[in-house]
């Protein structure tokens, strides 16, 4: 079994290498089901130890898990550093659906982390400062589950590009679903005008990519969704999704 498990009980290890296989195959079987089948399958498997991670920037895994399992939990990483559009959509997609969103704050607060680290660290190292208020609070909060659902497609940039609808996640050592993987950009703009789904004014504005607002610009017209993260930084990627 893949990722690093030395220590762990026998019967861990066994559980861990079932849920391993259990990703491997439905990578394989689940490829070319629709998105409501890759999720009824992850709630079949994990039950109440299936949530899904939303950024905010749309409803859209959002809805699609609530019909499959309602009551389902969402997890917002709340980092201190959102767009106010950001908090109303995590607000909105609470009060909509039938979902239960649950925020996941950093240890520090923007403050704190200020006087620790110096001011403005996503200008100096936004690296850094997203495995702070982004990548340890995912994980901390992930605790609670065996598996997680993203919104990530293949579309999105070339580092997505190959995208599997399911995987395990050997470092974090749960598997992930990525249930809209095989969707292209007019895949989910037909969704949510069929289904009236919330999104986020910023996606209207020319925000494609939602993250922090410091870290987070308008994209040219016919660009990459994801080159308005981290502009001026050799980063494409927050870390929680790698």
């Amino acid at each position: 079994m893949s990722g690093t498990t030395a220590g762990l009980p026998v019967a861990e290890l066994e559980r861990l290498a079932s849920f391993e296989r259990l990703a491997t195959d439905a990578a394989r079987d689940l490829d070319d089901a629709s998105a409501h089948e890759i999720l009824q399958w992850a709630v079949q498997a994990f039950g109440d130890r299936f949530c899904v991670l939303s950024s905010m920037g749309d409803a859209v895994v959002a809805s699609l898990a609530a019909k499959a399992r309602p009551g389902i939990d969402v997890v917002f990483l709340d980092t201190g550093y959102h767009f106010a559009e950001t908090i109303g959509m995590r607000d909105a997609v609470a009060a909509v659906y039938d979902v239960n969103v649950v925020s996941a704050l950093p240890l520090l607060t923007v403050a704190e982390q200020d006087d620790a680290y110096g001011k403005d660290l996503f200008a100096r190292d936004p690296d850094q400062c997203c495995a702070m208020r982004k990548v340890a609070p995912m994980e901390a909060a992930l605790v609670n589950y065996d598996s997680w659902a993203t919104g990530v497609r293949r579309d999105e940039s070339s580092t997505r590009a190959t995208t599997p609808v399911v995987q395990w996640d050997a470092r974090r050592r749960k598997v992930k679903v990525n249930p809209i993987a095989r969707w292209s950009r007019e895949d989910v703009d037909t969704y949510i005008a069929e289904n009236n789904i919330l999104v986020s004014p910023l996606i209207d504005d020319g925000y494609l990519s939602i993250g922090c607002w410091p870290c987070t610009s308008k994209v040219a017209p016919g660009a990459d969704p994801r080159s308005g993260r981290w502009v001026g930084h050799a980063k494409t990627e927050c870390g929680i999704n790698i």
